[in-house]
């Protein structure tokens, strides 16, 4: 599952761990300044149930770097990666993301020193090129020099990132897909692992993918309709997945939303996560319309999912109906 600011929380993560145990997650993008200088337990936190987990890092000095890498050490970790994709231009101003494809030493020598630091994996996440820059022979070089400190597994979403006249958003839909440059990338480097990012919709697309290139990050796509996580288990690990049904993956999500409640924090944050669960199916268009009345947030999850299953589960045409009292 891709990193997504602002979407893959911890909350997030603990909801997509019900539907796959196999399946890598990342955090949001985590600055090494707000780590350094700010509330570390904020970014850091997580439940054990969410392993294998990577915290993705957004910055550019080796030595903060390599600091923040001691801390997803510190905190249990499974992987650190670095963020050479994002365009967005707060993200320039602080010289890290998509713009560090044009200093590929920088990038080298912010990948050993986190190596130097910690014996956990380190990674790259990063572009096919940026601005007009189309040629393939810039994407390899720059594999090429992160590879030489020590980095064998690149992340690499097969568009160009636009850092001047596209918006974030539109840097995910306007600059052509170029799968072909990143399973080219595999021929090239048969011994580094190859991940492909970008587009992708479908479980046959992972599939056709996955005859090029070692793996395939998933984002939007997922997080909108979480039920195809799902699948992944069983049909690209060959082992049996821990979400045998909506019902069950929704008991068990509520009763995550039950400690939040009791621990004093608000559910509603986390909930949105999971406003997709039942997409497809008859009814869904109300259950996420009856999850996110903000009405509901002093009360406690289980019990409004007993009082909206015993109202409209028998009968989906009472939905409509459905308030709480």
């Amino acid at each position: 599952m891709a990193p997504m600011l602002d979407w893959t929380d911890r909350h997030c993560r603990y909801f997509h761990r019900l539907l796959t145990r196999q399946t890598r997650l990342y955090t949001e993008m985590v600055t090494t300044g707000a780590l350094l200088h700010g509330d570390a337990a904020r970014h850091l936190d997580f439940d054990p149930a969410e392993h294998p987990v990577a915290l993705q890092l957004g910055g550019s000095e080796p030595a903060d770097l390599a600091a923040c890498a001691r801390l997803a050490k510190q905190w249990g970790y499974d992987e650190v990666n670095l963020n050479c994709g994002c365009p967005s231009e707060r993200v320039q101003k602080g010289a890290f993301g998509a713009c560090l494809m044009a200093e590929p030493q920088l990038v080298a020598d912010g990948v050993k020193a986190m190596r130097d630091a910690v014996d956990l994996p380190v990674t790259v996440k990063h572009r096919i090129g940026i601005d007009q820059v189309e040629r393939y022979d810039f994407v390899r070089d720059f594999v090429g020099t992160v590879a030489d400190a020590g980095c064998t597994v690149f992340i690499v979403h097969a568009r160009n990132a636009w850092l001047k006249g596209l918006s974030p958003k539109e840097n995910r839909d306007i600059p052509p897909l170029r799968p072909e440059l990143v399973y080219r990338l595999k021929q090239d480097f048969p011994h580094l692992t190859i991940v492909l990012n970008g587009g992708v919709r479908s479980d046959d697309e992972i599939d056709a993918h996955l005859a090029h290139v070692d793996g395939v990050m998933v984002g939007r796509q997922a997080y909108h309709d979480p039920w195809m996580m799902s699948a992944w288990d069983a049909r690209f690990f060959g082992q049996t997945g821990p979400a045998d049904g909506r019902d069950s993956v929704e008991t068990r999500w509520f009763d995550y939303l039950d400690r939040i409640h009791q621990a004093g924090r608000p559910w509603p944050t986390a909930m949105r996560h999971a406003l997709g669960l039942w997409n497809g199916e008859r009814g869904a268009r109300l259950w996420r319309q009856y999850w996110s009345d903000h009405r509901h947030k002093s009360s406690l999850p289980s019990e409004l999912a007993r009082q909206f299953n015993a109202r409209s589960r028998p009968n989906p045409v009472e939905l409509q109906a459905v308030t709480v009292e």
